[in-house]
């Protein structure tokens, strides 16, 4: 014979509240991220990530050449992981879940490009070529700053805003969703009708209201 209880079982009531819990904290964790992460990668960009000296008839150039001379991916994922940051809200069901990947694809694309131009000196020998006239010219002194790793962990934290956004966005609120329940309209609050006004009457049902319902 099949046992038979009224009493719920504990893991239903931890499980509802661990979903939104889990969606609020998680939505948080993502705004900080990525907000943080595409303002780390643009300021990085704008930095010297490598520096040298020239020699330029006869003489020595010092040269140095930023981010953006460098490569200016980065900076641009760093924008469209910015602009995929604020759709995920926009969108819904499967918008949001490719949104959310294109996120986390920017992320990544910033972290690989930042690192291979960690130790890429082309910027640094086309000005030296531009300097020198055209003419072939060697770089001495050649050295580079961290500024491209804090780029890449500017990207890196972009990628971990679109994991969070790809695992946890279904629960996450969407624009205009707190106006919003079920889809459903909802109904027209009905105005009290005093019965001894005839008029009231006519009025509620051209409205198409039951002015013998109850209000």
């Amino acid at each position: 014979m099949e046992y038979v209880t009224a009493v719920p079982h504990p893991r239903t009531e931890a499980s509802e509240t661990a979903g939104p819990s889990n969606g609020r904290r998680s939505l948080g964790v993502a705004l900080l991220f990525g907000a943080a992460g595409a303002a780390v990668a643009l300021l990085a960009s704008r930095q010297e990530w490598c520096s040298g000296v020239a020699a330029v008839a006869g003489g020595k150039l010092p040269l140095a050449a930023r981010g953006s001379d460098v490569t200016g991916v980065p900076a641009a994922l760093a924008v469209v992981g910015l602009a995929a940051l604020v759709a995920v809200f926009a969108v819904r069901r499967a918008g949001r879940v490719l949104v959310a990947a294109l996120l986390a694809l920017s992320g990544a694309g910033a972290v690989a490009a930042a690192v291979l131009g960690a130790d890429d000196s082309s910027a640094l020998d086309e000005k030296a070529a531009e300097a020198s006239g055209g003419t072939a010219s060697t770089i001495d002194a050649l050295s580079h700053t961290a500024w491209p790793y804090v780029a890449a962990a500017g990207g890196a934290l972009l990628l971990i805003a679109g994991i969070l956004a790809v695992v946890y966005g279904a629960a996450w609120p969407s624009m205009g969703g707190r106006y919003e329940r079920d889809g459903a309209p909802r109904p027209r609050r009905q105005k009290a009708v005093d019965p001894e006004r005839p008029e009231e009457l006519w009025k509620a049902l051209d409205r198409g209201e039951d002015p013998t319902g109850t209000v």
